[in-house]
């Protein structure tokens, strides 16, 4: 009997702000890998598939917080969203504001 051996080819992936890169298996076309980048800040950036030229970067919130709480990169600047932009069209990344609670003894 024959068994025939498939021929996978890893996915390779690389970051454009610094010099992290990953090899995974074959992944579906839209889907991507996250990782935390020091380039950006420590935010959590998506890494772009091995040979697609593209441009990621963070946009600072603009708006007045007016007491939200909102996730910061490592250099305590508020960050919206971010921005991969590639020759056939950009995706975009938001951070939305954090939900808390109080929690109270009720008696």
């Amino acid at each position: 009997m024959n068994i025939p051996l498939l021929n996978i080819q890893p996915q390779r992936w690389y970051c454009p702000n610094c010099a992290c890169t990953d090899i995974t298996p074959p992944v579906p076309p839209g889907q991507s890998q996250y990782h935390a980048c020091p380039g950006l800040h420590g935010l959590n950036a998506p890494l772009i598939r091995e040979g697609v030229r593209a441009k990621v970067e963070a946009a600072e919130r603009e708006d007045y917080l007016n007491g939200d709480q909102q996730a910061t990169g490592d250099n305590g600047k508020v960050y919206m969203n971010v921005r991969v932009t590639r020759d056939e069209g950009e995706d975009v990344t938001v951070f939305a504001g954090l939900a808390h609670a109080d929690l109270r003894n009720m008696q």
